[in-house]
């Protein structure tokens, strides 16, 4: 079993209580031409509507892969990372990622290349995981570098949205909307300030 369809099997569980109904809300509505970074196996794909052109970047080629047998003829699959999207400057009307700041390597550099390419009136979506409180917030910092290693590079400690504030995103909506482990899940948008 590749890593695409051991990704896809440990989150199941997860997709099925909370998940899919938070991919759902976060995509609806959208439209014009999306960016989602980090596209993963393509499981945001089926929430896009049919007034979107979306481009998925995704660096893992077994990933990409799997997210290329979802894809439609509004979404186009890209090798690539989020640190260098493949579009000009102020093309975007909407940013997605789904779980994937936990993952990047440089989320400072992630952020300022959304923003580069988002239209002044472009919105950035995300649902992310982060640092639990207290002493959940010990063990997360603890665990990081083990979990880290075998999930591919996942960071239990990550705080998504001090890093949104520190790049110049002003939060529209922020909330948790389910808690695994003493790590709360969240989603929100975001715009330029």
């Amino acid at each position: 079993m590749n890593c695409s369809a051991c990704y896809d099997l440990l989150l199941s569980p997860l997709e099925r209580r909370f998940l899919s109904a938070c991919r759902s809300r976060l995509c609806a509505g959208l439209s014009g031409q999306i960016v989602e970074a980090g596209a993963g196996t393509g499981l945001n794909f089926s929430h896009y509507g049919q007034h979107c052109r979306v481009l998925a970047i995704e660096p893992d080629a077994a990933m990409r892969e799997r997210a290329c047998q979802r894809a439609n003829s509004h979404i186009e699959v890209v090798a690539g990372r989020a640190e260098q999207i493949p579009l000009p400057a102020h093309s975007v009307d909407h940013w997605v990622g789904t779980l994937v700041l936990c993952s990047v390597n440089e989320v400072a550099a992630v952020l300022a290349e959304a923003r580069r390419v988002l239209k002044p009136e472009g919105r950035l979506h995300l649902l992310e995981h982060e640092r639990g409180s207290a002493a959940w917030g010990r063990v997360h910092d603890l665990l990081t570098p083990a979990w880290s290693w075998l999930s591919g590079g996942c960071h239990l400690n990550r705080r998504p949205r001090l890093s949104l504030e520190a790049a110049g995103f002003g939060l529209d909506s922020w909330e948790t909307v389910f808690r695994v482990g003493g790590s709360p899940f969240q989603m929100g948008s975001a715009r330029s300030v």
